[in-house]
């Protein structure tokens, strides 16, 4: 590292780590490492009472739920979903007390209601979520923020009209682990970026998206047309309305519901806008039950030189026949070192060259005579000096947060104290556009097999 790094390096610390002692990263193998103990500094004003409702009582709906009311001052009171089933679920859960309906569009115009989660399937999310904010909610979208570009630029022109609180839910950006990482790197302890490289891969049915179906759903149970939307009209199929990631009509496949989580990390670590161009490619290879989307994606995304970070390559991968048990991990690569990415931990191994090159090993010096060789030394000595000499620095520091954190939680936190407060989000509508939108560029370069140029300044295709 350079006096000029170093310096920046000690400026941006003043960390919120504290080094309790050894213990190991799951996530990086099994040597030992001292692991500095990350500690959020978190500020809850519970004064104002905060009245929630959740659009889409399926995984997420029911997982945001129990975590946003775990906030003080946050009350559940209503519901809305197009299965019997899960409203039902919704009061055994959360008390009979919980309105419950199949029509979202009751609950605008309720004053009770201050904000709406928003977690169905990906094709309605821009459409909740503009009419929430027109009702003057505060909305709360589940990731990826739109499933089509176009709707993500009328999410976004919504919310700048409004002024209405507006945060994407990939949680990850409020962990205090992602804050560390991010203070590290633009502290330049990795040196120069230049490759990016994840992996999220599985191998069980569940993790490749084949929900359970009740045994009680029936035309009678859900409401099928509604959930089609402006889509093509099909006859009733309980397996398109609960394993609807499985379609292109309804979700946005692996990219939106994975590659998304690795896209904005690495936005908010680096604080770039995104790349400029992307190639992806795939298949489907084990999970033949009906979907038109590939269970195998591998992309490349070239990310330009900016201000905040210098020209680098991304290349990411999610496999759903991974028979070696799945798996993922995500690193930031640079000339003096690597970060490497958990969940709620990561951990930076440094591998710093000394200036000079060093001679002998697989190496044309060994085919010198002697004489040569020693004047070869001399002149070698007299070009670099001993600090010049040094061997290879290696270095390795942990970081994690405590022991049942989550990340959600402080999401939501944020969430609500802009609320409150007024305080900026974390994921507004822009920065959730700068992330879903090279996924959703993604899924056209695989179908259309073709490299596709983005505008990440104007988030759009470049024709």
């Amino acid at each position: 590292m350079s006096d000029q790094s170093r310096r920046k390096f000690i400026k941006h610390l003043g960390s919120t780590a504290a080094l309790l002692g050894v213990g190991s990263l799951s996530a990086f193998g099994k040597e030992h490492v001292p692991v500095n103990i990350l500690h959020p500094d978190r500020k809850v004003s519970a004064n104002d009472k905060i009245r929630v409702a959740c659009v889409g009582m399926g995984i997420m709906g029911f997982g945001d739920v129990q975590t946003a009311i775990q906030v003080p001052g946050v009350e559940f009171v209503a519901a809305a979903d197009l299965y019997d089933g899960h409203l039902a679920k919704v009061k055994e859960v959360f008390g009979a007390q919980v309105h419950t309906t199949r029509d979202y569009r009751e609950l605008l115009n309720r004053k009770d209601i201050d904000a709406f989660i928003v977690a169905t399937p990906d094709h309605w999310h821009d459409t909740i979520s503009i009419a929430a904010m027109e009702a003057g909610k505060a909305v709360y979208c589940e990731k990826p923020m739109v499933q089509q570009v176009a709707e993500g630029h009328k999410v976004i022109a919504t919310q700048q009209r409004t002024k209405a609180v507006f945060q994407v839910g990939s949680q990850r950006v409020s962990s205090v682990a992602m804050a560390e990482a991010r203070k590290r790197y633009q502290a330049g302890e990795i040196g120069q970026l230049n490759i990016v490289e994840a992996r999220m891969d599985r191998h069980s049915a569940l993790g490749a998206w084949q929900y359970s179906i009740p045994t009680d759903a029936s035309p009678a149970t859900i409401d099928f047309d509604t959930f089609l939307k402006d889509t093509s009209k099909v006859p009733f199929d309980p397996v398109r309305f609960f394993r609807w990631r499985n379609y292109q009509a309804y979700g946005t496949g692996i990219p939106g519901d994975l590659f998304v989580h690795l896209i904005t990390g690495l936005h908010y670590i680096t604080g770039s806008l995104g790349p400029n161009r992307i190639y992806a490619s795939g298949n489907l290879v084990q999970w033949k039950d009906g979907r038109d989307v590939p269970d195998v994606v591998v992309a490349i995304f070239d990310y330009p030189e900016t201000k905040e970070h210098p020209a680098f390559q991304m290349t990411l991968r999610v496999n759903f026949a991974d028979g070696s048990g799945g798996g993922e991990y995500t690193r930031l690569i640079g000339t003096e070192g690597v970060m490497e990415m958990g969940w709620n931990d990561f951990k930076i191994k440094k591998h710093k060259l000394p200036v000079a090159p060093g001679y002998g090993g697989w190496d044309t010096f060994n085919t010198f005579t002697k004489a040569e060789q020693e004047a070869y030394i001399k002149q070698y000595n007299a070009k670099y000096s001993e600090a010049d000499r040094k061997e290879v620095s290696v270095a390795e520091s942990a970081y994690a947060a405590p022991n049942g954190y989550d990340e959600r939680y402080d999401h939501f936190v944020n969430f609500f104290e802009a609320m409150r407060g007024g305080k900026p989000v974390v994921e507004d509508a822009t920065f959730g556009l700068r992330a879903a939108g090279p996924a959703l560029v993604t899924n056209e370069s695989y179908f259309k097999r073709k490299a596709i140029n983005w505008d990440p300044l104007k988030m759009q295709v470049i024709k």
